[in-house]
This record gives C-alpha cells, sequence and structure tokens, in this order.
C-alpha cells in the first residue's frame, strides 16, 4: 500500500476518479507505489457514492459540487474542461496544487505545461496560478522524442499526422465503437451509433478531432503546435498536424516527418532514440520491426518504428510512434508530474 503516515506525504484528491483516465490514475497509483497519507475520490453527482478501491481500501466517491478542497493538498482534475474550469479555481483557492488534464489551463502564462523527460524545472516552484497543465495525449509523445532531437541536430520542422484511438473520448467513446462495430458486421444496411463520433467510426476514419477552426485546421491540430511549443521553450518551433480518428480501442499512433538542421545518419539516431527516457525502438536491430496499437508490451513507454531518413534529403526523416494514450498520453503523465512535485517538496 501506498497510503503512508509521513506528514510530509500529500493528500490527495482524483476528481473525474470514475472515468478512463481517472481509472487509469488509480491503477498508476497502486502500480507505482505514489505516495499519499489520504486519497479521496470525486465525479460528478451522478456517480457519487459509487464505491471504488485503492490499495486494497474501498472508497465512496463523492460528488464534487459537495466535496471540500481544503482537505487536500493536490488534486489531479480528469473530469473534462467545463468540470476545469467550474471546479480547478476552488481548489486553488483552498490550497490544493491541481494537476489538470484538460485544454483548461494549458496556455495560461502563469500555468506550466510539463512533461517531466523534457521541462521538469518547471515545478522547481509552486506555479502562480496553481495549476500544472497535463499536454494532449498525442503532444506528450512526440515531444519526448523532439526533446533529444532538438537537442542533437535541431528541428527545423515537422509534419505529424496522427491516427487516434477511441477511447481518446473516454469511456463513452469506446462504447460506442464497439456497439457500432457490431453493428455494422450484424446489420450493415442500417445506421451506427454516432453520437460520439460523426460519422460513426466502425470500420472508418474521421480526419478531425475536436472542433473546426477558421483557419480550417481543428483544435486538436493547433493544441499540437502550440503546446510543442510552449514545451520545448522553442516559440517559433513549426509544427502542421493532421489528426485522426481510428477504428481503435487504445493507443495513439504518429507519422512524423521531420526536417533537422543538420545531416543526420541513421544508426546515430536509432541511438540518440533509445537513449531517450522509457522510449523503445523497435526496429534497432531491423527495419522490418515495428509496434501498433495492440502489439505495444509495455504501455508507459513511447513506442518508435519505421525509422527512416530520406535519400533525397538527408535532414530528413521518417519516424512511426505509437504510445498508450491512457497512460503516456495521459494518467502516466500526470502521476509523474507528481512524483517530481514530492520530491521537490513543492506539494
Amino acid at each position: 500500500m501506498t497510503l503512508v503516515t509521513d506528514s510530509r506525504a500529500p493528500r490527495i484528491a482524483i476528481v473525474g476518479a470514475t472515468g478512463a483516465v481517472g481509472n487509469t490514475l488509480i491503477d498508476l497509483i497502486e502500480q507505482r507505489g505514489l505516495r499519499y497519507r489520504d486519497i479521496q475520490l470525486v465525479a460528478s453527482a451522478r456517480s457519487a457514492g459509487t464505491e471504488m478501491s485503492v490499495d486494497g481500501a474501498s472508497y465512496p466517491v463523492q460528488a464534487v459540487d459537495e466535496f471540500d478542497f481544503s482537505s487536500v493538498d493536490l488534486a489531479f482534475f480528469s473530469a473534462g474542461t467545463e468540470a476545469s474550469q467550474q471546479w480547478v479555481p476552488k481548489a486553488t483557492a483552498a490550497g490544493a496544487v491541481v494537476i489538470d488534464n484538460t485544454i483548461a489551463y494549458r496556455m495560461d502564462p502563469d500555468t506550466p505545461l510539463v512533461v517531466p523527460q523534457v521541462n521538469a524545472h518547471e515545478l522547481d516552484e509552486r506555479p502562480k496560478s496553481g495549476v500544472i497543465a497535463n499536454p494532449n495525449c498525442s503532444t506528450i509523445p512526440l515531444v519526448r522524442l523532439l526533446k533529444g532531437i532538438e537537442q542533437r541536430w535541431g528541428v527545423r520542422q515537422a509534419v505529424v499526422s496522427t491516427y487516434q484511438a477511441a477511447s481518446g473520448l473516454g469511456h463513452p467513446g469506446v462504447e460506442e465503437l464497439k456497439d457500432a462495430s457490431r453493428a455494422a458486421l450484424d446489420e450493415p444496411d442500417e445506421a451506427y451509433p454516432s453520437k460520439e463520433f460523426t460519422p460513426s467510426l466502425a470500420f472508418n476514419v474521421i480526419p478531425k478531432i475536436d472542433r473546426f477552426l477558421d483557419t480550417g485546421f481543428t483544435l486538436e491540430e493547433q493544441k499540437m503546435l502550440q503546446e510543442s511549443r510552449k514545451i520545448l521553450g522553442i516559440p517559433h518551433l513549426d509544427v502542421t498536424t493532421t489528426c485522426v480518428r481510428v477504428p481503435v480501442v487504445t493507443g495513439h499512433s504518429e507519422a512524423v516527418w521531420i526536417e533537422a538542421q543538420g545531416v543526420v545518419d541513421r544508426a546515430e539516431l536509432v541511438e540518440v532514440l533509445a537513449s531517450l527516457p522509457e522510449v523503445t525502438v523497435h526496429d534497432r536491430e531491423s527495419v522490418r520491426e515495428f509496434p501498433t496499437p495492440t502489439t505495444i508490451n509495455d504501455p508507459n513507454r513511447v513506442h518508435v518504428g519505421r525509422v527512416r531518413v530520406n535519400p533525397n534529403n538527408p535532414r530528413a526523416f521518417w519516424l512511426w510512434l505509437v504510445a498508450d494514450n491512457l497512460t503516456i498520453g495521459a494518467a502516466l503523465n500526470a502521476i509523474q508530474i507528481a512524483e517530481e512535485l514530492i520530491a521537490r517538496e513543492t506539494v
């Protein structure tokens, strides 16, 4: 158990505990032994009263609109942007540090946007806003690779196509994909469920995630540009993206084309990538090896394959990356932020 009597261990709340990311947060707290001296589970009123287990102990889920945030030191928020906009200010006003997993505070200048493997120094002091923002699920694995490439060669441009899983919309997205896929197989001439995904995601790909902007890009695509610049501290970084939803339950994939400042040798590139924290390069030994969402054997690592230097432009190369969007892309990053805060005693 990670429940400890040490007064320096934080009192923790998980807001959105019943959701897909909330469930994964609980799993990771148990797996990684995150230290805490009290933990409370919070969700919307409709989920209040549910019993959930953490480290072998049973806890009732409390309604967020009745929860006393002065009773916690650290609050994970993963209940959606509207909930964060409404309740995060109340949590920080009560003295809690918030790790927020929504878009609500990511571009706030007083809120650090953190991937610990890239910019953990942002956690040396308590943020002015009281909030640490967790980045987008596709931004996190991308910047973890870009950091090493930038340090070795410099990055001139990155062009990214994402292939994002249904669980990016939580339990409802997964259930709709399953229901629609069954309907498509059983009654192919009938309309499939398409509330979460329009058109239906069953046996389909949808080149739209989040809402369209006036530029023709989607908000998801804009997030990846803005967040990459902020996390890496490169305000003029050139990243352009097409974000696509695919009929996969869990695991986001990305095809990434990068043009570096200097000439890149494939063998050295593979070694640079393999040396990054918690990164597995699958084609290190054979160019025929590659990861997929259903074959990655460790959801807590970024998986890379199809490493190809362009023979017509030796400064440019392709990568294929796969990362579990519920762990790497959300809950694990949040837990690692918490671990850094506890180690620094800033919470």
